[in-house]
């Protein structure tokens, strides 16, 4: 029962490895996110149109916070569907 609990251990540090080299797209252009710019935002969304989390999309949290404030915003100003 250890022997698999440390396989375990083992696949969750490497896909924590695979996915620590992503890196904010936002911190890498140095730009902040604003609902303003829409063509940005729809690259972070879902087909469906829900938010991407972290894992999948590469931000870091803050720019995670950021940017689904302002797709919220923009979701209200009716930028995007």
């Amino acid at each position: 029962m250890a022997a698999t609990k440390t396989t375990k251990n083992k696949i969750i540090n490497t896909k924590r490895s695979r996915n620590a080299n992503n890196s904010c797209w936002f911190c890498e252009n140095n730009i902040e996110p604003d609902y303003k710019e829409v063509e940005i935002i729809k690259s972070f969304l879902s087909p469906r149109g829900k938010i991407l989390n972290r894992r999948i999309s590469g931000t870091c949290a803050k720019h995670q916070r950021k940017l689904a404030k302002a797709i919220k915003i923009a979701r209200l100003m009716a930028l995007i569907r």
